[in-house]
């Protein structure tokens, strides 16, 4: 038998197609991005350029899902190297790009006033969870899944979304959250979303952050863990910043730290370190699919050599079982 190995590809082949679901609800349309288990003739076809074979032939099984949510400013397709590794070994990812992106009522306007600007930000809130429920009531009810292994993983807003929907969605078993929004102290211009945590049973989470997070420091993802009521565990990724999440994180680190950014988030670009004082890409890649992955395997699949392998990586104060 095989030792256990999150951080290598899965041996499914990952196929990957765009589907628009119709909210008819909210009168929405979403662009969806599913990445899935392709058939066995694919092997070795989804490396490039996608990490997947678009439109490929999906292989035949009943796999458990996990919806993926963006972060702020972000898209559907913004961490393909999570997605797509989650899928090679046996999960249905899917992620949809939020209200605040194919609402034009919620998008950003010029010259808004501050009570605008609030209440724009207030929408994008109160959207963020009736997307994901809407998201898994139509995969259910189109696509052959496991309805009782339902995970979710998000990154930054996408992280709050991943920690607020187990609120009001009873279907979700299991969460990651990539360093995500919902501390009580925010830096100027971030986004003030709150957690209640009103879960009512235990959803295993796991939290993967940030050491050098310049947008949501570090003392923010201790707050959020420690409030957090279900069997939790937090890793820290050293040497890393807020867009080690992300693809293309050396490009897009140094872009963002180039950008002139107006106003009240003018710290941005001046508090970030040079991505070369930083963990690579890569290091921040194989963290991220291999924890994620173990979690799930742990949590949705009862893997006890997933649970074992997770064990490792606790943090001295960051592992604990909810009551």
């Amino acid at each position: 038998m095989n030792e256990y190995d999150p951080f290598v590809r899965g041996h499914f082949p990952v196929g990957v197609r765009t589907i628009q679901a119709l909210d008819t609800a909210r009168d929405r349309l979403f662009p969806c991005e599913i990445w899935y288990p392709a058939a066995a003739l694919y092997a070795g076809q989804d490396i490039a350029p996608e990490l997947a074979v678009r439109d490929a032939t999906r292989q035949p099984g009943t796999y458990p899902l996990i919806a993926f949510s963006h972060s702020s400013g972000g898209g559907r397709r913004q961490s393909k190297f999570l997605c797509t590794h989650l899928s090679s070994h046996g999960y249905v990812v899917a992620a949809l790009d939020h209200s605040e992106v194919v609402a034009a009522e919620l998008a950003r306007k010029d010259a808004e006033t501050a009570g605008q600007k609030t209440a724009r930000q207030q929408a994008w809130i109160a959207n963020r969870v009736p997307d994901i429920r809407f998201l898994l009531d139509y995969l259910l009810n189109e696509e052959d899944l496991d309805s009782s292994r339902i995970g979710i993983v998000g990154h930054s807003f996408g992280g709050w979304t991943a920690l607020a929907a187990p609120d009001l969605e009873p279907r979700i078993r299991a969460a990651v959250a990539l360093a995500p929004a919902g501390a009580s102290q925010t830096k100027p211009g971030i986004l003030k979303a709150t957690l209640t945590f009103n879960w009512g049973r235990d959803v295993p989470t796991l939290y993967l952050v940030a050491e050098n997070d310049v947008s949501l420091p570090l003392a923010g993802m201790y707050e959020i863990f420690e409030r957090a009521p279900a069997t939790k565990q937090l890793v820290i990724l050293r040497r890393a910043d807020h867009l080690h999440f992300l693809d293309d994180v050396e490009q897009l680190h140094e872009t963002v730290r180039a950008m002139p950014f107006p106003g009240e988030l003018a710290w941005i670009s001046k508090e970030m370190q040079p991505i070369a004082d930083l963990c690579s890409g890569e290091q921040a890649h194989l963290f991220v699919r291999g924890l994620a992955l173990c979690h799930l395997d742990a949590v949705l699949k009862q893997q006890a050599d997933a649970h074992r392998f997770l064990a490792e990586f606790s943090e001295p104060r960051a592992s604990a079982s909810g009551t």
